[in-house]
């Protein structure tokens, strides 16, 4: 299953995160990360119920994937 970060939009009020948190293990999501200096999660979802996350105005997302530098 592909994983998915999602964060809370700076102008969202707090309890959407824990709201979101719970929509996405209804939708069979895994929680597989928290963060704790962002208002965020990493779930793992399963293919084409992301949109559920997705129509929230309160949360961003974006599929999770390697981040690569570019060595000069």
């Amino acid at each position: 299953m592909p994983q998915f970060n999602v964060t809370l939009k700076s102008n969202a009020p707090p309890e959407e995160l824990e709201k979101a948190k719970e929509t996405a293990k209804e939708k069979g999501g895994v929680i597989k990360h928290e963060y704790s200096l962002i208002k965020g999660f990493i779930v793992e979802y399963p293919d084409g119920h992301i949109d559920t996350l997705e129509s929230s105005e309160h949360v961003h997302v974006e599929q999770d994937g390697e981040v690569k530098t570019q060595d000069d």
